[in-house]
């Protein structure tokens, strides 16, 4: 699974632009067109790169990336965007936090070039699963909602990121047994895949007698709806 990128552009033809190249070569793209409407998103996406223009409206640039830097420890790879070429921007950007600093006009064969270059850097802390406001990180152990942290069981939790690596597949209850007890009863474990199933959506759906998250597919099993 590629990482996501949130894009933060003000000028809605280059940020498309960049989307463009990006998702040709199979990343999963969030916009933002300034920067107050970027916190809104990078909250719901939790994004393992950001790509941001500095002159932005309501919320600059430079704020902005201040505000991801205060918050969470594993924050995301940041690359830059300004028209500022003089040494000392450049400068002042990477001391901000940003992990690489591009300046306009650039060609969007080359800031894909350097999107793959900060990921071989920093791209391997990046393993969180984020899809509009749940995120679930498997290094740190932890799953989020809204900013919130979830407390979930060992099974809840190995559950809920199998079925996230894999957005949109259906699973069979014996299939799901495999993956959080390979080794146990499957005759038994397959009966008590509903009430794991059951538990999650109490802690993760917003209304869990009619979940959008994890749906049941009749006859089938469980999926993850991932759009």
């Amino acid at each position: 699974m590629k990482p996501k990128i949130l894009v933060v552009e003000d000028d809605v033809k280059i940020s498309n632009l960049i989307k463009i190249y990006l998702e040709k070569n199979s990343y999963n793209v969030v916009q933002a067109y300034d920067g107050e409407e970027a916190k809104h998103v990078y909250e719901q996406h939790s994004p393992c790169l950001i790509i941001l223009d500095l002159m932005l409206p309501k919320v600059s640039g430079e704020e902005f990336c201040q505000w991801v830097k205060k918050g969470e420890s594993d924050d995301p790879s940041l690359i830059m965007l300004s028209a500022k070429a003089r040494t000392d921007d450049k400068i002042s950007g990477l001391r901000l936090g940003a992990d690489d600093y591009m300046t306009k006009p650039f060609s969007p064969e080359e800031l894909v070039a350097h999107v793959e270059a900060v990921l071989r850097r920093t791209g391997h802390f990046c393993q969180k699963i984020a899809v509009d406001g749940l995120v679930i990180k498997p290094r740190k152990g932890e799953v989020l909602l809204n900013g919130e942290l979830i407390e979930l069981t060992n099974y809840e939790f190995n559950l809920l990121y199998f079925l996230m690596e894999n957005p949109d597949q259906v699973f069979t209850r014996e299939q799901l047994v495999n993956q959080i007890h390979p080794y146990g009863d499957a005759d038994i474990m397959s009966r008590t895949i509903d009430a794991h199933i059951k538990k999650l959506r109490r802690k993760i759906e917003e209304d869990s007698s009619r979940p959008v998250r994890i749906v049941t597919v009749r006859g089938m099993g469980y999926k993850f709806h991932g759009a």
